[in-house]
């Protein structure tokens, strides 16, 4: 007879997943002739860290957002950063083992939550953009409109890159990423045009974004959707400089430290736990 302990035994998972597979199980992770291992580890690890940190944020808004819709919108838009985070951060460990934090030989952890809960706030190479606080619903949208138009235009170019992994990561997520921008845009322009206070709170909030927005390596194809979403909201870009490290070599604001703190607390304190 099997009781419950032996269950618990044989068919034990980390606690802190998000599933109890390898995310990229079955799926060749040899790197591609001509590729250098560490320039693509080191990209995957920059986005999947962009798209891990922005979905924290976003949940966030879990049960506080204007209404229904837009709650499960905000939730829905953070899972699917959460998905594109835990395949990126698991090629990265793929591609470039060295980068997984050192953890007692018999942790349970897998190699992207490793990633994701082991490593310290200077070792993170997201984007500042994607770690500020989330301010009021206006910042959040301007924040997501930025975020996603820069990250869509950065995934259709990943379609072909040489590494198929990668390439398919990015065929699949620019598909989501498509349907954040024009989440976003959509609120971005009814909010610019509506009251005088929701137009004024879009204003500030392109304001304070956009040098962080500016410290970015942003193509020619975002200026001109960002200009088309612009001009149908009315709303002048700003003439400020850009931020002086906008975050891929490991500076960040405070901002970062505190997200962390919160999204590591428990499996940091039960490094070995089970279910």
């Amino acid at each position: 007879m099997i009781n419950d302990a032996d269950l618990l035994v044989n068919d034990a998972h980390w606690a802190f997943g998000t599933g109890f597979e390898d995310p990229l199980a079955g799926v060749d992770t040899t790197v591609p002739e001509g590729v250098d291992a560490a320039g693509l580890a080191r990209c995957c690890l920059m986005l999947g860290d962009d798209a891990l940190v922005l979905s924290q944020r976003l949940s966030e808004w879990c049960s506080r957002a204007p209404d229904l819709e837009e709650d499960i919108a905000l939730s829905n838009i953070a899972l699917d950063l959460l998905g594109q985070a835990r395949l990126l951060l698991a090629r990265a460990a793929a591609a470039d083992p060295s980068l997984v934090p050192v953890l007692p030989e018999d942790s349970p952890v897998p190699a992207e939550d490793a990633l994701a809960f082991f490593r310290d706030a200077g070792q993170f190479r997201n984007v500042v953009l994607a770690e500020l606080p989330n301010g009021d619903f206006a910042e959040t949208v301007t924040r997501l409109l930025l975020f996603s138009t820069w990250r869509l235009e950065v995934f259709e170019q990943l379609v072909t890159h040489a590494d198929t992994v990668l390439a398919a990561v990015a065929a699949k997520g620019r598909k989501e990423l498509s349907y954040h921008r024009d989440f976003s845009a959509r609120w971005f322009v009814t909010l610019a045009r509506g009251t005088e206070e929701s137009r004024r709170r879009v204003l500030t909030a392109v304001d304070a974004l956009w040098p962080w927005w500016s410290a970015l390596d942003v193509p020619a194809e975002v200026d001109v959707v960002l200009e088309q979403v612009f001009a149908a909201a009315r709303v002048e870009r700003p003439e400020v400089p850009p931020a002086e490290d906008g975050g891929r070599e490991g500076g960040h604001t405070a901002a970062l430290t505190d997200l962390l703190a919160d999204m590591q607390s428990v499996a940091r304190a039960h490094p070995r736990g089970l279910w």
